[in-house]
């Protein structure tokens, strides 16, 4: 499964709710997955982060 190795963020499942002239028509469900990306820790190692964790890795190699 796709899966942020830092936080686990992993896909979700979502379905959309559509009124159609006055008949409720309940759509297909789809999966979203998290914007994972291959990057570098601090420490050289590399992993699969979602951009969320790489922007908090990217604000910790600044401040070391």
């Amino acid at each position: 499964m796709k899966q942020c190795d830092i936080c686990k963020k992993g896909s979700v499942m979502g379905g959309t709710r559509v009124k159609l002239r006055g008949n409720y028509n309940p759509t297909n469900w789809s999966r979203k997955y998290p914007n994972l990306q291959k990057t570098r820790l601090i420490d050289g190692t590399r992993v699969t982060a979602c951009t969320k964790c790489i922007k908090k890795i990217g604000s910790q190699k600044k401040t070391v």
